[in-house]
């Protein structure tokens, strides 16, 4: 519409600079009213499961998508995940939203530091349009680059690198028995492995003579044949029962195992297959993943796998020198390539500057997603993120800091700030009190955890949350910082045990000693070798010498960030054996007696007791066709996930369904007089976790309540051996006042006569240890060695290392240096 000629321009409305949420409900959240400003970089805060997620992610990012999902063909929203419409009563002010969740769900084995970046993409066409050809030879397409697709993948290993190979050693593994006696290991058991054995007798094979008496080319045709003989089996008949001829065909052990491992859809069937199998690199393409011909381009002399091996630091640096060797990179077939090398190139350097810039500069494209962290899985998306110019839209991260060393998390600060300052709203969940310090909005919400939470507490400019009483983060914020530890005199080590020359991944030669009976943090920026040195080879070292009468340490506990079910069915009862106590109450009460119920009527997870309409689920899907599908309470047992009959059976006047509903601090209380159930209960009590709910289902649950939920599992446990506990960032997804609580059992295990080693990013923690070990000075292979050992205050003066500054910080505000 044209403006008429003379008409007053209206002057422009100002909108309302402010997302206002009211009435928010969604899980433990009570009917929450918060306003929120745009354009500015807020911090969400609080306990361990005070609702912070759940005001972020559960109720403004998933309006955000439904409003989006709302804009979308009705058809096409059939083809895209929703997570559904949150409960609140309304959201105004809220832009489209893009969330960056630490998921936890494992990627595929083909999906890889490249694929996630897209930077593969870049390189591939790189290779196609400017890459140094042989003599003769046609240009390729980029898809001839890729290992995951047909043009690309070496035929051999199917683009996977490696191969899996059985051998006779694997199959057999004691010779000395007999096929009767199970010599082949790898057969199936029951029917089926029987069925085999009959059919080899029937073929004349010698099922009773030890297997290493057979002819050689006899052992190797029951082993490998790709023959499948069909005979008339006439199986041995047995008291009591039956059995016919039958038509019997014969697979070989090989052949069992390699279709039981590729096409089951069990997986214990498929691990078990596994452990038949030798994995090894593919002799055709020696592990590059790709076909000879596209191995026989070149780019500045290198071939694409190559490139796609080396660390992102030392790719941009070969990328820099394009001009220099673009005449060497230029097929007769393509003119143009040194002008397309020169752009290729520009924005792969583009691309790889916001990864590196975000400390993952040691990762190389090839490495596989599930070899990464959540951590930095997040950051490489943030990193794409940075590049994809989009403007006006909310980004909801979850503890972007989460896995960063303390000098990287500067640089994630001014990522933040750059994304900002491109006219974004960023709002994150967080921990780390520097992120939460250099916000320009917070929204603390609390005051404590599950029910006890889910109340903002404070929403505005940083500086005035020190006047909020009940406020934790107020708390730790704005008091002077000191060791989360026990910062008092260094306990005495009771002995140790030595790593000599280690040699994997980027570790090499690599010398440490842990000493035993003592608190050890290990230390270094991300990628330094941590993890590799603690999670593999420690762990390996000591789990292989264990049976050793004189080895001093007895027992391994290895407490990791994995959740504890992957369906709603697990949950923190079933993990922890709670739910068999309960089981056992109920069972033996004197209704269930006089019906003459067992422990399974009272489980959910089997027919008899449990609700049918909903298969004990406590929740049917409700399909809306255009809309996405939602989730109601089942009609029948209204979410109690039993039946009619089974709920009338009380103790001490609750139902199975209501005990399942109770907090770990009401259950606490109601079966103190229970020792079994009261021990376990006290431990998760002890380690912070008193709001959740006994049957709160597994997905539900943190990386950090999982990996709590498992430690307080090993701590009621009550061992006098000496065990040595192995934790992987301990404190990722928790607040300073839980770590608090954290550490306070660690400290308390290695008081008893026990050994904990933890690798950790936060200061506050490493302060108040015993030992520190920091690996480095970098990442990749710039890192990979001991760059200082021994107390905090002696690695605080290290020179040359990373994390001294840092620690010597934390360590100075105790001592008022």
């Amino acid at each position: 519409m044209h403006q008429a000629a003379g008409t007053p321009v209206p002057p422009p409305t100002p909108l309302d600079p402010y997302v206002r949420v009211r009435g928010a409900r969604e899980h433990n959240l009570r009917g929450v009213d918060v306003d929120i400003p745009r354009d500015a970089l807020t911090v969400f805060t609080g306990v361990s499961g005070s609702g912070k997620s759940s005001l972020a992610f559960g109720t403004l990012y998933a309006e955000a998508q439904r409003r989006y999902f709302e804009s979308v063909a009705p058809y096409a929203r059939r083809l895209i995940h929703q997570i559904g419409a949150p409960k609140v009563d309304s959201v105004t002010g809220l832009p489209p939203a893009v969330s960056l969740e630490q998921r936890r769900s494992s990627p595929g084995s083909r999906s890889s530091v490249g694929t996630v970046t897209l930077l593969s993409n870049s390189l591939r066409m790189l290779f196609s349009r400017a890459g140094s050809y042989p003599p003769g030879a046609q240009r390729l397409d980029s898809d001839a680059f890729s290992p995951n697709t047909a043009a690309g993948a070496c035929p051999s290993c199917h683009g996977l690198g490696r191969i899996h190979r059985t051998s006779e050693e694997l199959l057999v593994p004691d010779p000395e028995l007999s096929i009767r006696q199970g010599a082949i290991a790898a057969w199936p058991g029951a029917w089926q492995g029987k069925n085999l054995r009959d059919i080899l007798d029937t073929l004349g094979h010698d099922v009773d003579r030890p297997w290493r008496e057979l002819p050689a080319k006899d052992r190797e045709w029951i082993l490998f044949t790709e023959e499948q003989p069909v005979v008339t089996v006439h199986p041995v008949r047995e008291a009591e029962r039956i059995q016919r001829p039958y038509q019997g065909t014969y697979m070989s052990a090989h052949r069992y195992v390699m279709r039981t491992f590729a096409d089951s859809k069990s997986a214990t069937l498929r691990a078990r297959a596994e452990k038949f199998l030798a994995d090894s690199p593919c002799p055709v393409c020696e592990g590059r993943r790709l076909r000879p011909e596209a191995l026989a381009v070149t780019f500045a002399g290198r071939t694409i796998a190559e490139l796609a091996a080396l660390a992102l630091t030392d790719l941009d640096a070969v990328l820099a020198s394009v001009p220099a060797s673009v005449p060497a990179s230029v097929p007769a077939s393509a003119p143009s390539a040194g002008e397309a090398a020169r752009v290729l190139a520009e924005d792969l350097r583009s691309r790889i500057g916001p990864v590196t810039e975000l400390g993952l500069g040691y990762l190389s494209l090839d490495r596989t997603a599930p070899t990464l962290s959540a951590g930095e899985l997040q950051r490489l998306r943030l990193a794409t993120q940075l590049r994809s110019g989009l403007f006006g839209v909310v980004y909801v991260l979850d503890e972007p800091s989460a896995g960063l060393h303390p000098a990287d998390t500067e640089a994630l600060l001014g990522v933040l700030d750059r994304l900002k300052a491109a006219g974004n709203t960023v709002f994150v969940v967080e921990h780390h009190l520097d992120v939460v310090g250099h916000a320009d909005w917070l929204v603390d919400v609390g005051p404590l955890a599950g029910e006890h939470g889910g109340q903002v507490l404070y929403s505005g400019p940083p500086r005035d949350l020190a006047s909020v009483a009940g406020s934790a983060t107020a708390r730790h914020l704005f008091a002077a910082r000191e060791p989360a530890g026990a910062p008092g005199p260094v306990r005495p080590a009771t002995g140790a045990i030595r790593l000599s020359g280690v040699d994997r991944h980027n570790l090499r030669e690599v010398e440490a000693e842990f000493p035993l009976g003592v608190f050890t943090a290990v230390t270094g920026v991300s990628g330094s070798g941590k993890s590799t040195l603690v999670g593999q080879v420690l762990a390996r070292e000591v789990g292989e010498r264990l049976a050793e009468a004189d080895f001093p340490v007895r027992r391994l506990v290895e407490v990791d960030q994995k959740p504890i079910g992957r369906t709603p069915r697990s949950n923190l009862a079933t993990y922890t054996g709670l739910f068999d106590v309960v089981r056992k109450l109920f069972t033996a009460s004197p209704q269930a007696r006089a019906r003459g119920w067992k422990a399974g009527r009272f489980s959910f997870n089997v027919p008899g007791g449990r609700c049918e309409t909903c298969q004990g689920e406590g929740f049917v899907s409700v399909e809306l066709m255009f809309l996405p599908s939602t989730y109601a309470p089942c009609p029948e047992c209204a979410g109690a996930r039993y039946n009619a009959e089974t709920l009338k059976v009380r103790h001490e006047g609750l139902n199975i369904a209501e005990v399942l509903g109770l907090t770990v601090e009401s259950a606490a209380a109601f079966f103190a007089q229970v020792p079994a159930a009261a021990r376990s209960l006290r431990a998760l009590e002890d380690i912070g976790l008193g709001y959740l709910r006994l049957g709160q289902p597994a997905t539900e649950l943190s990386g950090g309540e999982a990996q709590r939920i498992k430690l307080a599992t090993e701590l009621q446990r009550l061992r006098r051996d000496h065990t040595l506990y192995l934790l992987d960032e301990p404190t990722t997804g928790l607040h300073p006042a839980d770590v608090r609580v954290l550490l306070r059992q660690l400290h308390g295990l290695v008081d008893a006569g026990h050994s904990v080693v933890v690798v950790e990013h936060d200061m506050a923690v490493v302060a108040g240890a015993d030992w520190v070990i920091d690996l480095g000075p970098g990442g990749g292979t710039a890192g990979g060695r001991v760059v200082a050992a021994g107390t905090p205050s002696q690695v605080a003066s290290a020179a040359g290392s990373r994390t001294a500054p840092y620690l010597a910080r934390a360590l100075g505000t105790v001592r008022g240096g």
